[in-house]
């Protein structure tokens, strides 16, 4: 299921950028930093952009002065993310994880952690809190949904119901800080992302 998703973003790299290069997400920036530093006025945030894609958002953080790595699965991804970067890029699997213990300050897993089958999301929460300093920030936003698996476009995704999410990441040790819905300002029946920030829990 993994290895099917990597091929496809590895067969879609360069159209994937065009289409999401201009995407905005600042939002999602702020949430996650301002739940690091509640003053934003850190420099040199250590923060793993966790499916890192081509590289928008390792460039924003970069830009904002911050310390980010990126990973992800896709070959093609880890080049271009790298490049345009100039940060480092992780190729690694998201069942296959090998990240170092306690180390990020936050973690940035915006539109990926959906990826991960269900047999396996606990298993990936618990790497991704245990690579986090304590009190460290995971934010994450995923499409909603029933809680099916499914293939869509060629990626494997699964779409969790908001109660199915919030209950699965606290259960992974993790302190809730807040949630909220996506795009802001629609009716809830036309915000398809939930977005959710969370502490490492003591």
């Amino acid at each position: 299921m993994i290895a099917a998703t990597i091929r496809h973003y590895d067969s879609v790299s360069d159209s994937f950028w065009e289409r999401t290069r201009d995407h905005d997400v600042s939002q999602n920036y702020d949430a996650l930093v301002r739940a690091i530093d509640p003053g934003k006025s850190r420099k040199g945030l250590k923060i793993l952009d966790f499916g890192c894609g081509p590289g928008r958002d390792l460039i924003w953080f970069r830009d904002a002065g911050h310390a980010p790595t990126g990973i992800d699965g896709a070959e093609s991804f880890v080049a271009q993310a790298s490049e345009r970067s100039g940060c480092p890029v992780w190729q690694q699997d998201f069942l296959k994880l090998d990240l170092p213990a306690s180390s990020f300050d936050g973690i940035f897993a915006n539109a990926t952690l959906f990826h991960v089958p269900k047999l396996d999301i606990l298993r990936v929460l618990g790497q991704l809190r245990d690579s986090l300093v304590p009190e460290g920030v995971l934010f994450a936003s995923n499409p909603r949904g029933n809680d099916e698996e499914t293939f869509t476009s060629g990626r494997f995704c699964t779409f969790y119901r908001d109660e199915t999410w919030l209950a699965l990441v606290e259960s992974a040790g993790f302190d809730p800080v807040e949630h909220y819905w996506r795009p802001k300002g629609l009716p809830r029946e036309q915000q398809p992302w939930l977005a959710s920030v969370w502490r490492r829990a003591r």
